[in-house]
């Protein structure tokens, strides 16, 4: 059997991509939106699997999101409220989008102190290993925490979470 070649089933990072689009509301009387990625482009893109992308919608400021899976190698945008209103569109309005794969490994930056307490706990290693969307994941909720407290205890979330990898490891 002959292996798959990776490089067509993952985006290249920092690919710039532009399309039409039109924003849909996928829930019923709340303010979600998405946008409909033409096939092309998903197939440009060469994943089935989420892409990490920054995103512009009618020149909007860039945010961060993912192009997720919807089948049959189509991708959905989501697209926050916020965005929508800063631009003004709404459901049913036609948009361009302008998209770039992001690398989300040069987004993971540990800060010092959860640096601190991992290196203290033995558990860098294991932490630095754990799939790249979990860390991403726990080092968002850390840098997103407003109290003290909050950061505090998403921290030991962390290690937590570092922990019960290196168990699992072992186990």
């Amino acid at each position: 059997m002959q292996k798959a070649d990776p490089s067509k089933h993952a985006a290249a990072p920092h690919q710039q991509l532009a399309f039409d689009s039109t924003l849909e509301r996928i829930a019923d009387g709340m303010d979600y939106y998405a946008l409909s990625v033409p096939t092309s482009t998903s197939e440009a893109l060469h994943a089935r699997a989420a892409v990490p992308v920054s995103a512009r919608v009618n020149g909007s400021d860039a945010f961060k999101g993912s192009l997720y899976p919807v089948g049959g190698g189509r991708h959905y945008l989501r697209v926050r409220n916020k965005v929508c209103k800063a631009v003004g569109i709404g459901a049913g309005d036609k948009v361009r989008v302008q998209i770039e794969v992001r690398d989300r490994q040069d987004e993971i930056t540990v800060p010092a102190d959860l640096k601190s307490a991992l290196k203290s706990a033995g558990l860098v290693d294991v932490f630095d290993a754990l799939p790249i969307g979990k860390r991403s994941y726990l080092l968002r909720l850390i840098d997103e925490a407003v109290k003290p407290e909050t950061r505090a205890r998403r921290m030991r979330e962390a290690v937590d979470e570092a922990r019960a990898q290196q168990h699992k490891r072992r186990g």
